[in-house]
């Protein structure tokens, strides 16, 4: 499967503000958006305004850089939230932190999503009591999620464990980092979401 494997602090750069792609070093003074936060490319004093259309398609990519998901994967997202009944924009960022990839980040096993989905691919999370390394799995309300027995003495997970508390939770989590283990307590709201994303553009770029 394609996918980005150039500089993700370029990411940052083009969308003009963090994306966390690379977890703990993005809260560091290392970060290089901190050092040189305007677009990458040539430089010039005459940058055009931005369009209506320019605008959506930035916040679509900011989308799915944020959640490291692929074109063809964001569209059928779009696609599955038109079809539920509710605000379009907020079933599509539910369905975003439903997957497994990103619940694991957000109960903090996980230093960033990429690192996340690292991991469940290699199987070291289970889902109900089953092993579950498919990323895009989709939570549901009282799914409990735990590192597989056989890896929880694997250092990482130690040490992920001893500061994943420290970003915070989510409300519609529950964990215990102790045990590494948590459970989906509610489905996300919109003010669940702290990826700075305005969804109504991206659902008008589809919409066109």
């Amino acid at each position: 499967m394609a996918r980005y494997t150039g500089p993700v602090c370029r990411l940052c750069r083009r969308e003009g503000t963090k994306l966390y792609i690379k977890g703990e070093r993005c809260y560091s003074p290392k970060c290089a958006f901190e050092h040189r936060p305007d677009p990458p490319g040539p430089r010039s004093r005459f940058r055009k305004k931005p369009t209506a259309y320019g605008l959506q398609l930035r916040e679509k990519q900011k989308a799915r850089r944020i959640y490291g998901v692929l074109e063809k994967q964001f569209r059928a997202y779009y696609r599955k939230a038109t079809r539920i009944r509710g605000i379009s924009g907020e079933i599509l960022l539910q369905l975003l932190e439903r997957r497994l990839d990103n619940t694991v980040f957000r109960m903090g096993l996980g230093s960033s999503r990429a690192e996340a989905r690292q991991l469940v691919r290699h199987g070291h999370f289970t889902v109900n009591g089953r092993r579950v390394d498919i990323p895009s799995f989709q939570v549901r309300v009282g799914s409990e999620i735990a590192v597989h027995q056989a890896s929880r003495n694997v250092p990482r997970f130690k040490e992920l464990a001893g500061v994943g508390g420290q970003r915070g939770v989510p409300q519609w989590l529950e964990v215990n980092h102790e045990e590494m283990k948590g459970r989906v307590v509610r489905l996300p709201q919109r003010e669940d979401v702290d990826a700075p994303l305005q969804e109504h553009l991206i659902i008008e770029l589809y919409s066109r």
